[in-house]
């Protein structure tokens, strides 16, 4: 079998030149060379020794990302397109620095200690994470760590987060605007330092800045994301919620289809509010407004930041990203249809 050594005397270069080429650090070597060290390669059909790289630079080049649920709530992640989508971003971001990924769905603290002791990696990725026991051991860990969408107060690790708050804030807060004031809440289960806990703050802050009183018949938790036909279907029945804001789009195309097969129309009878601005949410008829993420950059700055852990660089301990209203169809102006205001309609 080649190796790094046969290649390096065949072209006439060092070893670390042929590494260089290899490990994709191209601007190092000339482009003569490049193309004549990856000619012999292609020759001899090499392929890098994963393994002996490991133990070389005591590097495994393996990052996990671990999905973190309740143990009453594990579900397979092809059913939250929105995760899905981070995964596919976070696996071509690590791809093009060489890193290679795994994923996992994790429910328990003693889990977590299995994938510490079976793999040799070489930092964690973390979603959902919130205060508990599993956070107690996870503070226990001494692998280079991010988490994304944490909200855990005195938080040792490095945070990729969301303006969730403000973007739950101005959701609620553009419903009002357009007239609704029974507007009810719609969301997964609601933990203390989770990012729906954070959306239904803004939610509730949004209200009472604006002399509305929060109701708790209007808020509704589900333990799933794909039980918001069910949920549709069940505020069919109320005639006095005029809208409804979901702290995820998923969510909420799930209760406009609900809301549909009921015979509700939207926005005409019913206003839906959704969250993440996902592929999906302009497809729906009607189409989805919502709060939009760049999940995009949240993907590429949670891996930047772990490479950067990993190589020992200073990196910024808690990044917020920031979220927008993306208008569509699917929120009706009740004052415009009765030519009033929102000053002049309190």
């Amino acid at each position: 079998m080649i190796t790094i050594k046969d290649i390096a005397h065949e072209a006439g270069v060092s070893i670390t030149t042929v590494s260089n080429v290899i490990h994709g650090a191209k601007s190092r070597v000339s482009p003569e060379t490049v193309e004549r060290v990856q000619g012999i390669i292609e020759k001899y059909h090499y392929r890098p020794n994963m393994s002996a790289r490991a133990l070389v630079s005591g590097n495994s080049r393996i990052v996990a990302l671990i999905n973190h649920v309740e143990q009453e709530n594990v579900a397979s992640l092809p059913e939250d397109s929105f995760l899905a989508q981070l995964i596919r971003i976070l696996e071509h971001e690590l791809s093009v620095r060489q890193y290679y990924m795994m994923v996992k769905t994790v429910s328990t603290e003693e889990e977590l200690l299995s994938i510490y002791s079976n793999w040799n990696l070489a930092g964690l990725i973390i979603n959902g994470v919130f205060e508990g026991t599993f956070f107690r051991q996870l503070k226990k860990n001494s692998f280079p760590c991010v988490l994304v969408d944490s909200y855990i107060k005195k938080n040792p690790f490095h945070n990729i987060g969301l303006e969730d708050q403000h973007g739950a804030y101005i959701a609620t807060e553009y419903l009002i605007k357009k007239g609704h004031r029974h507007i009810a809440f719609a969301s997964p289960m609601i933990y203390d330092s989770g990012v729906v806990h954070e959306r239904f703050v803004g939610y509730c802050n949004a209200l009472a800045d604006a002399g509305i009183a929060q109701e708790e018949k209007n808020v509704y938790q589900v333990s799933r994301l794909d039980m918001g036909f069910a949920l549709g279907q069940k505020l069919a029945a109320r005639s006095d919620i005029t809208a409804i804001f979901a702290t995820a789009d998923l969510l909420a195309l799930g209760i406009m289809a609900g809301l549909q097969r009921s015979g509700v129309r939207i926005p005409d009878d019913k206003s839906v509010f959704g969250f993440d601005d996902m592929f999906e949410s302009h497809l729906f008829n009607p189409s989805l407004t919502t709060i939009r993420q760049d999940i995009q950059k949240k993907g590429a700055v949670a891996v930047e930041t772990l490479i950067n852990i990993i190589e020992g660089k200073k990196v910024s301990k808690n990044i917020i990203l920031p979220v927008e209203v993306v208008e569509r169809e699917s929120v009706r102006d009740i004052l415009a249809l009765h030519g009033k205001t929102p000053a002049n309609d309190r």
